[in-house]
């Protein structure tokens, strides 16, 4: 089992998927491919789900377990999220590989504007995405760039501890659900009382811990949570429909008080082949967009705020930056399309692009505008008269078609 994992970590795995009846499977550049041709059976299944749970009282109540998260270890081969679970009634197990190296914002390519993120003092900071778009991986940048660059007490709730954080110019204290604290609720309760600088919650379910979050926040905390939703819009949303109907308004007010930012982001694969890159949505809370939540009616238009405050506030959608991986050659124009938010406009807003840098590039070369007919006494002669110099091709202001 162990050569078979080890191999897929070396071919570059995000996941390993070990089922009875199937064979050894693993993610790759986001596709399940197989790695061996031997299906395991129920007992083998079985027997590599009581190797991987590490407590003693629950490997003897694994017949009893129907679903389980823990986390798994060996030397030279890494470190691994498990789930095991039940299907058929028997067992299957999904590894989740992390990497021994906690990741950075630069070597994940991440916007330059997350580090600023990183270091506000207070106020709640939500990375969002669905399953596997990499949300773990920028959370732990987030902490190590705060752990590296500042002096705090980061306290973090996690099921299982996933990236383990040494002490740099922080202090990070790592709770695991289970092991160490009860839940993610008693958790964030109890971190309250830690004097924390900044709390990490794996994933905030429910409208109790969402709530308490929010507390954390307006008392003062950096929150970095994650949530399942694509894009910062729908996040607001999300939200407030955790409260009950009568509490709504309520929680509108209090998100649009705490909320700092929210980074959305999409896995995409690379136009070379090798591995996957991400698209990243970042909404910084301006005033205005404070704004916005406070008003049902008005969310809506958080995108186009995002989009405008690219230049001053370090804000991007997620069409804009998958304009920026097409111009750089990093993803193919058909996977940005595919993963844009409206397509039909990413594909109208390329063309124009494209049109636009094929000017610019005859300008530089030829020293011509096509358009204005300057330089290199190309395009449109310039006529004697000024005032008429500026008008469409094929147009005059009329006066020579007047006798005398």
């Amino acid at each position: 089992m162990e050569n078979i994992i080890k191999a897929a970590v070396e071919r570059g795995a995000s996941d390993i998927h070990i089922k009875a009846g199937d064979v050894f499977r693993a993610r790759i550049d986001g596709k399940l491919v197989p790695l061996t041709k031997q299906r395991l059976t129920p007992e083998q299944t079985k027997a590599i789900a009581a190797k991987l749970i590490p407590i003693d009282a629950d490997r003897q109540r694994i017949d009893e377990i129907r679903d389980y998260d823990c986390s798994w270890g060996a030397a030279g081969i890494g470190r691994f999220r498990v789930n095991i679970l039940r299907q058929r009634s028997s067992f299957m197990i999904v590894m989740r590989v992390i990497p021994f190296e906690v990741p950075t914002i630069e070597k994940l390519g991440l916007p330059d504007s997350l580090e600023r993120i990183a270091e506000q003092e207070r106020g709640m900071v939500l990375v969002t995405g669905v399953t596997g778009s990499g949300k773990s991986s920028t959370m732990a940048a987030l902490i190590n760039h705060i752990n590296s660059q500042m002096n705090k007490h980061i306290v973090t709730l996690e099921n299982p501890i996933e990236f383990l954080h040494r002490d740099v110019n922080s202090s990070v204290t790592q709770r695991e659900i289970g092991p160490d604290t009860e839940s993610f609720r008693m958790g964030l309760r109890a971190a309250m009382r830690q004097d924390p600088d900044v709390i990490q919650i794996g994933e905030m379910r429910d409208a109790e811990t969402v709530d308490t979050a929010m507390k954390a926040a307006e008392t003062g905390h950096l929150l970095i949570s994650t949530l399942h939703t694509p894009d910062a819009t729908t996040t607001v949303a999300r939200i407030v429909a955790m409260f009950a109907p009568e509490e709504q308004e309520v929680a509108r007010v209090r998100l649009a008080d705490s909320l700092q930012a929210v980074v959305s982001q999409r896995l995409l694969p690379r136009a070379d082949g090798h591995g996957r890159c991400a698209a990243v949505e970042v909404m910084v809370c301006t005033e205005a967009i404070r704004d916005l939540i406070r008003d049902r009616s008005r969310v809506g238009e958080i995108k186009d705020y995002i989009e405008e405050g690219r230049d001053q506030y370090g804000m991007q959608s997620f069409d804009q930056h998958l304009m920026d991986l097409v111009s750089e050659g990093v993803v193919t124009f058909e996977t940005a399309k595919g993963a844009a938010s409206n397509p039909d406009d990413f594909e109208l807003k390329q063309k124009m692009l494209r049109r636009l840098s094929r000017k610019a590039t005859t300008i530089e070369t030829e020293g011509v505008d096509p358009e204005k007919g300057k330089g290199g006494g190309k395009g449109r002669k310039s006529s004697k008269n000024k005032e008429t110099d500026d008008l469409p091709e094929g147009f005059t202001d009329g006066f020579d078609m007047m006798p005398g």
